[in-house]
């Protein structure tokens, strides 16, 4: 079922279950979604500002050049999720679950995720700049392509995550754990000659 364009601003939908719906430019502005649950939905260049999506869980369900603004996502839940190309401006992203989510071209500028467990995921080209990810578990995460620029990664789990040697120069990284590989790349990034 395909609904294009629908105005769901100030809508309350708390605790529906949605399966195999597609929503396209959708306007979920200040829509109380909380508990919502959703399975293999799609939401295309949808409108998600100041939405309350606490306390909601999504499995296989992808949300494609969105935008949250504001939006209220903790204690959400994301499984086997896509955001790809969606943008998180100021939003309430903690406690939240990721697993096997893509977070391919996502942007999570200023985004505050300490603590958050990212293990796995895929972030390619990412915006991340200024992102709080201290204490964050990223192990055998993607970064490759990320914009690192101004992000804090102190105290962070990096082992096995892959990351270019432009985003090591520019994050901080004090603190962080990370594997043999990552150590060598950082300190090339930073001017050294290891032999």
């Amino acid at each position: 079922m395909d609904i294009i364009g629908e105005d769901y601003t100030d809508a309350v939908l708390y605790g529906q279950s949605w399966e195999g719906r597609s929503f396209v430019r959708c306007d979920f502005t200040e829509a109380d979604l909380r508990g919502l649950t959703t399975s293999g939905c799609t939401f295309t260049e949808c409108r998600f500002d100041r939405t309350d999506l606490g306390e909601s869980a999504h499995k296989a369900s992808a949300f494609r050049s969105c935008r949250f603004e504001r939006a209220v996502l903790a204690s959400a839940a994301f499984t086997s999720c896509s955001w790809l190309g969606s943008v998180f401006a100021d939003c309430a992203l903690r406690p939240i679950t990721l697993e096997e989510t893509d977070l391919t071209l996502a942007g999570l500028s200023g985004a505050v995720l300490r603590k958050a467990s990212l293990r796995g995921l895929r972030l390619r080209e990412a915006n991340l700049e200024n992102a709080d990810l201290r204490e964050a578990d990223l192990r055998d995460a993607d970064l490759t392509g990320a914009r690192l620029s101004g992000c804090r990664f102190d105290g962070a789990d990096l082992r096995g995550a892959r990351l270019d040697a432009d985003g090591l120069a520019q994050a901080t990284l004090r603190g962080a754990r990370v594997d043999l590989d990552t150590a060598v790349a950082f300190a090339a990034a930073h001017g050294l000659r290891v032999s």
